[in-house]
């Protein structure tokens, strides 16, 4: 009885073990089918982002309050140091210089992601994008245990900064992975904008997630809980990515310069409306919490809250243009023009603002002008270098990603000194005008859909035919589906001279050589 009851429990054991081994089996394969394997990525992206941009934002509750707290100890520690401290005027000064110092803290880590990002953007073009995103988020979570037991200013400033080091391989390494993955414009664009969906989220929702958990269980908490999802985050990267086991870079092409990419006309104008954009919001974020408190007496309740009705008009300000750009290709140019005026209209009307009610729409405004220009332009920056450069987009999105710090490494540091010394009124009123002024110089782009592909990679794989399992699997999945083959689906080509013509034949032995290597997958 006993040996048919251990033979029994052992096939038991046995058919468990199996089934087991068969879902692993087909989970494995569900990983592997692109579209599925595309999704994964999708969101493996997007938390990086939302991760990064919690952090850019959490400790905006948190850590003038703390470094206050520290300021206080050391005054009862050492009185004698600061007993001439009691006189006015010591005060305003020593004010003023925790102002700077809480400025630099915040600027540092987009002035070190400026500095870094060109070189994460060829390092990016050169071992692909999966390495640099597995590097990024474990940076990214490096700095956010720095930042969980950090107990200075020095320690906070160096987490700070290794924060843009890590954001300057996850952000563009990320945002370029999405580029690659998603061919077609019109899934790009989707994809972007669910993307930038996060980023907006991730900023908005940061610091009442933080001052809530730092209100009621300490400073070290919201650090702790996000290092847990980026270490979740990454460990899925690992997993589904394998970047050390894949031979994804003997298959990607070499990718055009980035100081080439620079000196693009179209990337220039692209490049000058993303940081024009973003300018109004990232001088506003240190600026307008005092100009609440003077002018109309907010609460501490209502300044913590001042940006988070404008989630909202973003989110709908992605969907939107997405919409639109899915059925009118050729106008996203005038989806980022139109961007630009609403932000500048907005910016011109904060400082009329009396009330807390007032003061949502123009934030919500700009809000939604920023929505229409990055979700407009991040995508024509891929179909940039499809039809003019190689498809490779690390160095591409790095340039995007060196627009938005420029903004909010000045931001910080300049625009507290723009309000004392001009006034918070003409801060915004140049703000706005500048806006609206950029707003033409994108006709320049006007006529990017009427241009020829380049003939780069993808292109000459299609025409030549695969050069792998994959590549035949993948042609004859968009062959089946009825898609376009070529991200310039809906755009006519033309010739040099900018007319209507066919699409040329011919091509040189040089040219041909350079291109025909297979997709980087």
């Amino acid at each position: 009885m006993a040996s048919e009851e251990s033979t029994g429990f052992a096939q038991s054991a046995a058919v468990k073990l199996s089934e087991m081994g068969e879902r692993s089996r087909n989970l494995g394969t569900a990983i592997q089918d692109p579209d599925r394997q595309r999704r994964i990525i999708l969101v493996i992206v997007c938390v990086a982002l939302l991760l990064d941009n919690m952090l850019y934002m959490v400790i905006v509750p948190i850590i003038p309050d703390y470094l206050e707290g520290l300021e206080r100890q050391a005054e009862q520690a050492h009185p004698v140091l600061y007993k001439n401290n009691s006189n006015g005027t010591t005060h305003k000064v020593g004010k003023e210089n925790f102002d700077v110092e809480i400025g630099v803290l915040f600027a540092s880590k987009a002035i070190l992601q400026l500095m870094v990002n060109p070189l994460t953007g060829t390092f990016i073009d050169r071992v692909g994008y999966d390495i640099p995103l597995l590097i990024g988020l474990t940076i990214m979570f490096l700095s956010t245990c720095i930042f969980a037991f950090a107990e200075n200013y020095g320690t906070l400033f160096a987490a700070r900064s290794l924060q843009g080091l890590g954001s300057a391989f996850a952000d563009t390494s990320g945002i370029a992975m999405i580029a690659d993955k998603y061919t077609e414009e019109a899934e790009r664009s989707r994809a972007l904008g669910i993307a930038l969906a996060f980023i907006s989220f991730g900023s908005l929702v940061a610091p009442p997630f933080g001052g809530i958990l730092y209100e009621f269980a300490g400073k070290r908490v919201p650090f702790l809980v996000l290092a847990c999802i980026c270490f979740a985050d990454g460990m899925l990267c690992l997993t589904v990515l394998k970047p050390f086991s894949s031979n994804a870079r003997e298959n990607m092409p070499v990718g055009t310069p980035i100081y080439k990419l620079m000196v693009d006309p179209y990337i220039a104008v692209v490049a000058g409306a993303l940081t024009t954009c973003n300018i109004p919001l990232a001088f506003l974020e240190p600026t307008i919490a005092n100009w609440m408190e003077e002018t109309m007496n907010s609460t501490q309740w209502e300044i913590g809250l001042t940006w988070l009705p404008a989630f909202f008009p973003h989110v709908l300000g992605v969907y939107l243009t997405v919409k639109l750009a899915a059925k009118y290709p050729h106008l996203q140019w005038f989806y980022g023009a139109l961007g630009m005026v609403i932000i500048g209209a907005s910016s011109c009307t904060v400082p009329a603002c009396k009330t807390f009610g007032q003061l949502v729409w123009p934030l919500c405004g700009i809000c939604f002008g920023i929505a229409l220009v990055d979700t407009a332009l991040l995508p024509t920056l891929a179909f940039l270098v499809d039809v003019r450069h190689v498809s490779v987009y690390g160095s591409v999105y790095a340039i995007a990603d060196i627009s938005y710090c420029v903004a909010y490494a000045l931001g910080p540091i300049v625009a507290g000194k723009i309000v004392h010394d001009l006034g918070f009124v003409q801060l915004n009123l140049g703000m706005g005008v500048a806006n609206v002024l950029y707003a033409p110089a994108l006709l320049l782009l006007r006529n990017v859909c009427l241009m020829k592909p380049s003939h780069s990679e993808r292109n000459i794989l299609i025409e030549e035919g695969a050069t792998g399992l994959y590549d035949a699997i993948k042609m004859e999945e968009r062959q089946n589906k009825g898609q376009p083959l070529s991200s310039v689906g809906n755009c006519m080509p033309t010739d040099e001279n900018g007319t209507f013509g066919a699409h040329p034949s011919a091509y040189s032995e040089e040219r041909l050589e350079e291109t025909l290597e297979p997709e980087y997958i």
